[in-house]
């Protein structure tokens, strides 16, 4: 019984150390799977334009892997917050790491609640205005 308890113990650790080493280093190697593609419809998660507003990133079009979603919309967000695009207020197409990327004008965000987009060929990705959810 003794040996069990100290076998189970050091199963016990060695899952801690590796929980613990691969949330605090972010190792690819820990890693169980690759990310998996979004299709049309997924929604990646939330991030802020380059004027601070909360957005839902959603795929909606093609395929496109939430992670990189997430990293042209932000990337996007931050030349718009840098002010490296040119046009009235930043709306103007710009390439952004081989996706091409463009606000939509305000009227269009009201009626729509899409506040921009990031294309390729495929795929297209779209920052939908986070909404904060009324309580009844």
């Amino acid at each position: 019984m003794r040996q069990f308890t100290a076998n189970l113990t050091a199963r016990r650790w060695a899952a801690a150390v590796t929980v613990v080493g691969c949330g605090l280093l972010g190792l690819a190697a820990c890693s169980s799977a690759p990310a998996a593609p979004g299709s049309t419809g997924t929604s990646c998660g939330t991030t802020r334009t380059g004027a601070n507003v909360p957005v839902v990133i959603k795929v909606s079009k093609g395929t496109v892997d939430c992670p990189t979603a997430m990293r042209i919309e932000q990337s996007y967000a931050m030349l718009l917050k840098e002010g490296d695009i040119r046009g009235n207020g930043g709306g103007a197409p710009v390439a952004v790491n081989g996706w091409t990327c463009q606000g939509y004008p305000t009227p269009q965000v009201l009626r729509t609640g899409a506040a921009s987009e990031c294309h390729t060929a495929t795929a297209e990705v779209v920052a939908v205005l986070a909404l904060p959810s009324t309580g009844s």
